[in-house]
């Protein structure tokens, strides 16, 4: 057996898909990387609430799928959409990485000055106005050496990433500030790869790469997240979050949204009870519209 590995070609992703030729590499299957340029890494002028956040770091790839160019498409699975279409399946999840976010700057800084923060996030920047409202946010696009290579150019002094990006490519170094995830929630998927299939892929593939690339138990958790995002329609450009974690044999599940500008944020947690991952997202769902999120959803819709 034969794998054509899709990837993004920023050195994140390519590590990611490295990461994943070594698990194959280690069960004696060959496989080659193939790299694909994404309308999210052509467009770095305009933030992503302002291009739409569907199929914006995955179409391409999603076509090779299509078409037999590559075999399988890893992802961050916080880029994957909830809604995959007739011919996408998602086969396998990897570990989770640690899904925290972190602030990164050149030197350590007094987080109680009114620094300049660089995001892209629409989740991040409503957090940091309820969290760090004395910080002024400018929109931050590009790969992560992109960014930092902004902030040094002084284009911001501090930025807002995922750990798990961070420690990938060696930049523990830089981290002023490990952000609680009890605060922070970071949205769903974060710290997660997905790995994405055309539904035709051969059976012998199919079978043989889930049963090497699957983490039972993430697969569980992104289950119950990716069922929230769903219910939910949302994206890049709504501020919600969901963060399901194993805790003492059952899955708890964190799960909110945030007015655009810090001034609510609702959000609940919830366990797993005699209902699937999937029925769990759909409950959080509800009853986060039901506690306002509905309204807030509705705002944020008409300022798009």
């Amino acid at each position: 057996m034969h794998i054509k590995i899709g990837t993004r070609a920023s050195k994140l992703a390519l590590w990611q898909a490295h990461h994943v030729q070594e698990q194959l590499n280690a069960h004696q299957i060959s496989s080659d990387i193939v790299e694909i340029i994404t309308k999210g890494d052509k467009i770095l002028d305009r933030s992503l609430s302002k291009i739409g956040s569907k199929g914006l770091f995955t179409e391409e790839l999603e076509e090779q799928l299509l078409n037999g160019s590559i075999d399988i498409a890893v992802h961050s699975a916080k880029d994957l959409s909830s809604d995959l279409g007739e011919h996408f399946e998602i086969l396998a999840f990897s570990e989770r990485e640690a899904p925290h976010d972190v602030l990164l700057s050149s030197t350590d800084r007094d987080l109680s000055q009114a620094w300049v923060v660089g995001t892209s996030s629409t989740r991040r920047v409503a957090l940091i106005k309820t969290f760090y409202p004395h910080f002024t946010i400018v929109d931050m696009r590009g790969n992560l050496q992109t960014r930092i290579k902004k902030m040094e150019d002084g284009h911001c002094d501090i930025l807002v990433l995922a750990y798990a990006g961070v420690h990938r490519m060696g930049y523990e170094n830089k981290i002023i500030k490990n952000l609680s995830i009890d605060d922070f929630c970071p949205p769903v998927g974060q710290g997660v790869l997905a790995i994405e299939i055309n539904k035709k892929l051969n059976t012998e593939k199919k079978n043989g790469l889930r049963t090497i690339l699957n983490d039972p138990k993430t697969e569980q958790c992104l289950l119950v997240e990716r069922s929230y995002l769903h219910f939910l329609q949302g994206g890049c450009s709504i501020p919600v979050f969901g963060n399901a974690l194993w805790h003492e044999n059952s899955i708890h599940f964190t799960a909110g949204i945030v007015r655009l500008d810090g001034s609510e944020l609702i959000k609940a947690t919830f366990v797993l009870e005699n209902e699937t991952e999937e029925e769990l997202g759909r409950r959080a769902a509800k009853y986060i519209l039901n506690a306002g999120g509905d309204k807030i959803l509705e705002e944020i819709k008409r300022n798009l």
